[in-house]
């Protein structure tokens, strides 16, 4: 596969510096940094950007998480390798990604479960991970950016 355009972020001065701040911003709550790893994974699934579900899937083992919840973060529901914390950001991560398939985009059972789990900053915080690995999904996919040798030189972890 051939990219289209250099990435967007790294083409237009400012972009990568930004986005990258809008992440780390978001992990400054005290949720879990496999819980980013996973909702990141979860969404790009969605997405279908595939640089983003190499490089989560390669943090999530990084950061010493198994080989069987890795391969199983698509089917998280039938798992049973997830936290209810982890079930509740999951299901939070893939109504926010897919706001237009339904008439209550976020629906309150959503919402409330993962309120259960996560403080309001903390809920703030998801929301914000949630759109800013929606937004670099978006620039990698419409530009056809391809995974691979760019994500082990970017976060160091090479595929097994």
């Amino acid at each position: 596969m051939k990219a289209r355009i250099k990435s967007p972020a790294m083409s237009v001065p400012g972009v990568f510096e930004a986005m990258s701040k809008l992440g780390a911003a978001a992990k400054t709550a005290g949720i879990p940094e496999t819980t980013h790893f996973l909702i990141h994974t979860r969404a790009s699934q969605i997405n279908g950007c595939s640089v983003c579900v190499d490089m989560h899937s390669r943090e999530l083992r990084h950061a010493g998480e198994p080989d069987e919840k890795i391969f199983t973060v698509a089917a998280w529901r039938e798992a049973p390798y997830f936290t209810d914390a982890e079930r509740a950001a999951l299901a939070l991560t893939e109504a926010v990604t897919r706001l237009a398939d339904r008439p209550d985009p976020v629906p309150d059972e959503v919402w409330d479960e993962a309120a259960r789990h996560y403080s309001e900053e903390q809920l703030a915080a998801l929301v914000v991970s949630i759109a800013t690995i929606n937004a670099w999904n978006r620039l990698n996919v419409a530009t056809r950016q391809p995974s691979g040798d760019y994500v082990e030189q970017l976060i160091g972890t090479p595929a097994r």
